[in-house]
């Protein structure tokens, strides 16, 4: 017998891409399903879900009441407190502070994107996902972007039809965590797909006629893995021509089970440095493909890694190797300069206050060439 799940009000999940920083987020799933990657620590100890559709069609036409109410006293210059904000509500309903904020921050924002959250939300019944992106649609009409995360196991077994069906319906984008092209550094992590199906995946995508951006992970593979890491993910790249590749560095939250295994030694978690090489190595082999690249995290060492392939290149290879052409004790200061926002891009090291703040900032934290790495992991858990 089929438990009815009762109606708790408008949800948000956890994350989102930095891209969709002015997202409406519309949950339609809770967690991941699959919720093993090794790099990964926020689902863990949660159990996935998917919310009935009833419910995600109530949260979009609740936004679409509380954006109606507030545009209209935006309009006539009036202004609502906050009680008698949330003495508003649809249909008699209890009043929501969180469902509120989301609508006066989309209104505030354009009400250009969506974001369907959580993990993989794909992996919900293909009309489903329609049916919410029609509805989606209907209470937005002038909407620019819907987008989701998907996994390449995922989408792989999506019909192209059903896709094709899900981009006619508003699907525009979508995020696929790649990580690595490298099934050595996929089955180590336990990512749980393959090189090959991360191209099918990848170009299934494409043909669909949705936007597609592909994170990659510059030090997943560790030490031992490194040139695999970098060569093999650019040749599923390559192969894919992405609309974007998203640039994630490699860091360890202490609740990732590969954090464990970096403080158990049995795996080899490279330093600032190292990273920066397989970084220009994984650049330096794209090609033949026309892919924007994006350095929008601030795990990322170095922000200016951004343009659009071909042309470019030159450009985004030139702050990584004159970073590696720095001595060790200069490569030290702009490390620990960069970690703590001294320092926002490798053209400030080049500016001598920002490098003498840089260099202060070495001091205070005792940071050398021997430990700054160790340094800037601690400083990195901060952020994640």
């Amino acid at each position: 017998m089929r438990i009815i799940e009762p109606y708790k009000g408008f949800e948000q999940g956890p994350i989102r891409p930095p891209s969709e920083a002015q997202s409406l987020l519309i949950r339609i799933s809770r967690n991941c399903p699959w919720n093993r990657c090794t790099f990964c620590g926020l689902y863990k100890d949660t159990t996935f879900s998917m919310r009935p559709v009833d419910h995600v069609l109530h949260d979009i036409d609740t936004i679409r009441f509380y954006v109606d109410t507030i545009e209209t006293v935006w309009k006539s210059g009036g202004t609502l407190s906050k009680s008698e904000l949330y003495a508003l509500s649809p249909n008699g309903q209890k009043s929501d502070p969180q469902t509120i904020h989301a609508a006066a921050s989309f209104l505030a924002n354009g009400m250009e994107s969506i974001f369907i959250q959580d993990g993989n939300s794909l992996v919900i019944k293909p009309a489903d996902i329609i049916l919410i992106l029609r509805h989606l649609k209907q209470a937005f009409p002038n909407i620019k972007r819907i987008t989701s995360y998907a996994r390449s196991q995922t989408i792989a077994k999506i019909s192209d039809e059903n896709l094709s069906i899900m981009a006619s319906a508003g699907l525009n984008r979508i995020h696929i965590g790649m990580e690595s092209g490298s099934d050595t550094v996929l089955k180590r992590v336990k990512k749980g797909t393959d090189k090959a199906t991360q191209i099918v995946a990848g170009k299934k995508v494409k043909r669909a006629g949705i936007e597609l951006s592909e994170y990659v992970m510059p030090g997943l593979g560790g030490k031992e893995l490194t040139r695999e890491n970098a060569l093999e993910t650019a040749d599923a790249i390559n192969q894919i021509n992405p609309d974007y590749i998203r640039l994630r560095t490699l860091a360890l939250p202490p609740s990732a089970p590969l954090a464990n295994e970096f403080h158990n030694r049995d795996f080899a978690k490279m330093g600032e440095v190292d990273t920066a090489k397989e970084l220009l190595l994984f650049l330096e082999q794209l090609g033949g493909i026309t892919s924007a690249v994006r350095s929008d995290h601030i795990l990322n060492l170095f922000p200016e890694v951004d343009g659009v392939l071909p042309g470019d290149k030159e450009k985004m290879l030139q702050p990584v190797r004159n970073f590696l052409e720095l001595k060790p004790y200069a490569q030290t200061i702009f490390c620990i300069g960069r970690r703590t926002h001294v320092i926002e891009q490798f053209s400030d090291f080049n500016d001598s206050v920002k490098r003498e703040s840089a260099m202060k900032m070495c001091t205070k934290l005792g940071a050398t060439q021997e430990n700054f790495d160790m340094i800037i992991d601690s400083i990195m858990k901060r952020f994640i």
